[in-house]
């Protein structure tokens, strides 16, 4: 599947899976990297390019809106509804496929 069909078919990659859960709240791009550090006591870390890349594809997408005016560069950006629907969508995905690995590796046993 290519990456732009990822949305239309409810997975989110784990770089656009983190900003919109970080935009739970209204953050701006530097809050939203640091806020992704935090929650994940540093193992995830978002470079610039990247998390711009994936904000431009999440306000087309209609996942994220920009919130509030901005002041120069610095736009804030907070997730829609229709992004905390897909967000919750993916998290169920997610578990589905760590019971499954789960129960590969309680009847395989570890390889």
């Amino acid at each position: 599947m290519a990456r732009g069909e990822t949305f239309q078919a409810g997975e989110l990659t784990d770089t656009s899976f983190y900003i919109l859960l970080t935009l739970q709240e209204a953050r701006h791009g530097y809050l939203i990297m640091r806020k992704v550090e935090e929650l994940t006591k540093g193992k995830v870390s978002i470079g610039p390019a990247s998390m711009y890349t994936t904000i431009k594809k999440l306000l087309s997408a209609g996942l994220i809106e920009q919130y509030g005016e901005g002041s120069g560069k610095r736009k804030t950006y907070i997730a829609t509804a229709a992004g905390v629907q897909l967000l919750k969508k993916d998290i169920k995905r997610r578990e589905r496929m760590l019971a499954h690995a789960r129960l590969v590796f309680s009847t395989e046993g570890e390889q």
